[in-house]
């Protein structure tokens, strides 16, 4: 975007699609990359009688876009669609579906595109939860907040290592990370690292819970908490710290006085889906990635 005022022209399209369809229609990390000028992509907007119709990112194969609810079926869509075709070139393209609202398919799936990766939110109350759980940790495991300055080299590390297989999560780099420690709902107190040992004396992370609170009318008309990174190093398997570092990041948000929390997490990864159903989560909504093979 080349000058502030688009991008708010833009910011104000996604708020009214959102309340219109019930969902965010960009990504956290699209909408970021948006407002700071990210210049790894590439933003495309339309226009309908001088007013901005529809907006789409392009960032190295994966898209995402939207069309204003009031001038929608004006093949706004389409034009976006044949612009991302021309960036990509004859290499496959992707293109996230939020919500997976019936438009899509109709736009997308004529196209040569199919259904290739479904990404599940689920929620849960909060109201019946432990406040102060004490989950069993091998003796020499603590837990302590995230310290900004500190700690981010260890975490990224253990990311990387935790989601080598997730294509958005694998890939996080310090910047990224800053970016995100620099948004108003950054809370380090909610930012669970298990550290084996002392950390500012060789000691070791092991995994990480951070968690999110979405401000009323983000998530819903309340403010809800989320389950942002859940990761644990591969190396630390077996010492049951996924779900004990899922229930103080839970007890967290709960003592923040919030009702429901959601979680994002692939549809196909059966281990994490089930760890999640026996602490409560059931299927909330669904995120689709449409693929288009060359030729």
């Amino acid at each position: 975007m080349s000058s502030g005022q688009e991008v708010e022209a833009v910011l104000a399209l996604l708020r009214a699609a959102a309340a219109a369809d019930g969902v965010r229609p960009l990504s956290e990390d699209a909408e970021l990359r948006l407002q700071h000028a990210d210049a790894g992509g590439r933003d495309l907007v339309v226009h309908d009688d001088g007013v901005l119709a529809g907006y789409a990112r392009y960032d190295d194969g994966v898209a995402e876009l939207v069309v204003h609810p009031e001038l929608r079926r004006r093949g706004h869509g389409r034009a976006l669609l044949r612009q991302l075709l021309e960036l990509a070139g004859g290499r496959p393209l992707s293109i996230w579906a939020h919500g997976d609202l019936p438009g899509s398919a109709e736009l997308l799936a004529p196209h040569g595109f199919e259904r290739a990766r479904v990404l599940l939110q689920m929620r849960r109350d909060l109201a019946d939860l432990d406040p102060d759980p004490r989950p069993e940790l091998p003796a020499d495991v603590q837990v302590l907040p995230f310290r900004p300055g500190r700690d981010e080299a260890a975490w990224l590390r253990v990311n990387a290592r935790a989601f080598d297989w997730h294509p958005e999560q694998g890939r996080m780099t310090r910047a990224d990370l800053e970016l995100r420690c620099a948004e108003p709902w950054f809370d380090p107190a909610g930012f669970l690292m298990a550290w084996r040992g002392d950390p500012d004396a060789g000691g070791t992370l092991l995994g990480s819970h951070w968690t999110k609170v979405h401000p009323a009318g983000d998530a819903g008309p309340d403010p809800v908490g989320e389950i942002y990174v859940l990761g644990v190093d591969p190396d630390a398997q077996g010492l049951r710290l996924g779900g004990a570092l899922t229930d103080l990041g839970l007890a967290h948000l709960r003592r923040q006085g919030l009702g429901s929390v959601l979680l994002y997490v692939e549809e196909d990864n059966a281990a994490a889906v089930r760890l999640y159903e026996r602490r409560g989560f059931a299927r909330f909504a669904v995120d689709v990635s449409w693929r288009r093979e060359p030729g």
